[in-house]
Formats: structure tokens, C-alpha cells, sequence
């Protein structure tokens, strides 16, 4: 079987490593950073994204350490209006097979970690930067920043937004910078008063061009808060602190509730939104991109995890293969994979309109909204959430209606 080289030790270059080797494939995971760690607060999975963890077999482990949501709650950030919710409860989960839930990022990537350590088949390398690679009929090799050479059948770039795999592969440049700065904080719940806590919810309230979302994390242990600005930011920054007072004066257009919740924040900061536009191909020879290397999205539909881990899984499956036939089972991967989750990029996208709306389109955008019902806002987000093979994500896909007219029933 092959040796692969996966750039990148975050979530997806981490469940690639797992879903490789059960073909029986050898695996070596470099990280760019001195140690293998995730940083970031809250993440929120899908049915489809716990179901790929499930091909892992972590999805009972997830599951159980996870806080599993009844609702998407739809707030008009302004006057306080509930406007709707989607159901995630019983007909939900019967439908697509899986809770709603949401946990700690570093929480699961500590899972795909000690997974990864278990295995006698995976080997993990961190304070390993990637500068690019080289490639002949027989081999790949990942060039390091220090110009060593790591060299094995394939490699594969997990190595997130800012990828130099994708680098050298596309060569698009620098990602698009949207101009919208997210602050996030987490809150002990027992800070937050108790009409607030809404312990199985993800909540979002939504205001003149910003809006904000908070939900459990830890078991319930935390609120997260995640709260965006179009501020026309011009400086692509990541983790930066932000004060509260610059946080409230940002989003000082919502109501009551939402102004009680921020004003609990603590430890703001900050990131400046990047994404990248859809590619049609991701594979270069014996090297192929995945995840937010491939198919960078914005937040705003919450499948930036759930398709890495899709991706995962998926290249998994595919590479039943000996060494000679990579080249061509990373081009059918990059074949199935690049219309859904394009589709879902440009919906991140066209979401912002839906968030940041005022006035008298906020107001038909609540009316619109509060029409659906259960079985409509579940039908809209079934080609999302109800993917669970390679036949899933081609059929599926192919329902998507047009997302200025129909609601979009998540967001993260």
C-alpha cells in the first residue's frame, strides 16, 4: 500500500489520516506548529458531518460529550421578535440520521488526535511548516520550509485557507477579504441570567449589517458567542483582542436581549472573514487539497467542518487502490466533491443578505421567514444535512434551490 504525506494537523488533516489508513495505507501528519492543537471556540455539526465521524468511529464519542440542539432560533436582533425556528428533534433526526449538535472545537479535535495516536499506521510531526512540493511518476514530496524534503507515494493538503500546497497548486493569491470582523468570547453559563441560557439552542439575532450567535459548548459548561460586523475591515487579523466597549459600540443597533448577553463578554477577539472562490480542480498529479485547502466558505451555513469532513471520508473510500492508481482516484475525488461544495461556498456567501438586512426588507425578509414550516425549513437543508454516501452528495446536491428565495435554516 501507499505512504502519504497529509499537510496539516487541524480537523480535517486529522480524520484524512483515519479514513486513509483503513484501506491500509500508511500515513505522516505535519503541522506547522510546534504542537498539534486547535484553537477557536465553538463548532457546530451537522447529521452529516457526525455521520462521516461515524465511518471514523467517533461518532458515538462525539455524541456523547456533545450538546445536542432542539432548534435553530431566528431572532430579529432589533426588536427582539422571534421569527422562526427549525425543529431539530425527533422528525429531524429521523430524517437524517443524526442529532444537531455542537462541541468544542479543540474538544474534537482531541478525539481525531488521540485516534490518530492510537493507530500504529499514522505518524504525527508538528513544528513541520510546508513551503510547497515536488512530484515525479513515482513519489511526492512535501518541501519544508527549511528546505528539507519529506517524501512518500502522495500528498495530500490539509493545510487550511492560507494553504501552500494550494499555493503552488492554484496559485490564486491571497483569500478574499469580505470586510466583516467576527468578535467571539465564551461565558461560564452559570454568568448568564436563566430567560437567556436556552440550553438547547443556537441562537441567532440578526441587525443592520451585523448579527450574533450564541450556543452551549463544553457539555453545556459555556455559552459561546460569536458576534459579526460589516465594518468594512481592510486588515486581514486573526485572534486579535478586541474590549468590550469597542464590541458594544460595534453592534449597538440590536435590542435589549442580545445588548444583556454581550455585555457578559469577556476576553473579546477578533478575526477579519476570509474565503476563497470556488476552483474546479484541486489535484496536481499526486497531490490533491482538501478541505478549507480546497473549499474554503465562510461560516455563515456552518459546513466548514462538516465538509472537511466529508472530504475525508470520501478520499477515504476512494482509494481502495495500490500506489500506480492515485493520480486518477484524486481526480474522481476532486470530480465529486467540487459542485457540492462550491454550491455551499457562494450559499455562505448569499447568506450575508439574509443576516444583514433593515428596514422594510428585514421586515419582509420576517415575514418570509415566519411562513415555512417545519417540513419546508427541513426540506431546504436536507441536501446539506442528509448526506450520508458519495451517492448522497451527487443526488442530493443537485435539489439545492435558489437561496435568495428560500430560507437558510443554520448558521454558525
Amino acid at each position: 500500500m501507499s505512504r502519504l504525506i497529509i499537510v496539516g494537523g487541524g480537523i480535517g488533516g486529522l480524520a484524512t489520516a483515519l479514513a486513509v489508513t483503513r484501506q491500509g495505507h500508511t500515513a505522516l501528519v505535519l503541522e506547522r506548529a510546534p504542537e498539534f492543537a486547535e484553537i477557536g471556540a465553538g463548532i457546530q455539526l451537522a447529521p452529516n458531518g457526525i455521520h462521516a465521524l461515524d465511518q471514523l468511529g467517533l461518532g458515538e464519542s462525539v455524541r456523547s460529550t456533545a450538546v445536542l440542539m432542539d432548534e435553530l432560533r431566528f431572532m430579529d436582533g432589533v426588536t427582539g421578535e422571534h421569527v422562526v425556528s427549525m425543529d431539530l428533534t425527533d422528525t429531524y433526526r429521523e430524517r437524517f440520521g443524526n442529532p444537531y449538535a455542537v462541541v468544542h472545537r479543540a474538544e474534537l479535535h482531541t478525539k481525531l488526535l488521540e485516534a490518530c495516536r492510537a493507530s500504529e499506521a499514522i505518524e504525527l510531526r508538528s513544528g513541520a511548516p510546508a513551503a510547497g512540493y515536488e512530484q515525479d511518476a513515482y513519489g511526492a514530496s512535501v518541501v519544508l520550509e527549511n528546505g528539507e524534503r519529506i517524501t512518500g507515494d502522495a500528498v495530500i493538503g490539509a493545510d487550511g485557507i492560507h494553504s501552500a500546497i494550494r499555493g503552488q497548486l492554484v496559485g490564486d493569491g491571497a483569500p478574499r477579504n469580505t470586510g466583516i470582523t467576527v468578535y467571539r468570547a465564551i461565558i461560564p453559563m452559570e454568568q448568564i441570567p436563566e430567560d437567556l441560557r436556552h440550553l438547547t439552542s443556537v441562537t441567532w439575532w440578526t441587525g443592520p449589517g451585523c448579527h450574533f450567535v450564541h450556543y452551549p459548548i463544553a457539555g453545556g459548561k459555556y455559552l459561546n458567542l460569536a458576534a459579526s460586523s460589516d465594518n468594512k475591515a481592510t486588515e486581514t487579523v486573526a485572534g486579535v483582542p478586541a474590549s468590550k466597549g469597542d464590541v458594544r459600540r460595534e453592534f449597538a443597533s440590536l435590542g435589549e436581549d442580545a445588548q444583556r448577553l454581550l455585555a457578559l463578554g469577556e476576553g473579546w477577539k477578533s478575526w477579519v472573514l476570509v474565503d476563497r472562490d470556488p476552483v474546479a480542480n484541486w489535484t496536481d498529479g499526486r497531490v490533491v487539497l482538501l478541505g478549507d485547502a480546497a473549499h474554503p466558505m465562510l461560516h455563515y451555513v456552518a459546513q466548514g467542518a462538516c465538509q472537511g469532513l466529508e472530504d475525508a471520508v470520501i478520499l477515504g473510500d476512494l482509494l481502495d487502490c495500490d500506489t500506480s492508481e492515485l493520480p486518477q482516484r484524486f481526480e474522481k475525488f476532486n470530480a465529486e466533491r467540487r459542485e457540492r461544495t462550491a454550491k455551499i461556498q457562494l450559499l455562505a456567501r448569499e447568506s450575508i443578505k439574509l443576516w444583514h438586512t433593515q428596514g422594510p426588507a428585514a421586515s419582509a425578509r420576517n415575514a418570509q421567514l415566519s411562513s415555512y414550516s417545519a417540513d419546508q425549513l427541513h426540506d431546504y437543508v436536507a441536501w446539506m444535512h442528509g448526506a450520508r454516501t458519495l451517492d448522497d452528495t451527487r443526488t442530493l446536491t443537485t435539489t439545492l434551490a435558489d437561496s435568495r428565495n428560500t430560507p437558510n435554516g443554520e448558521q454558525r
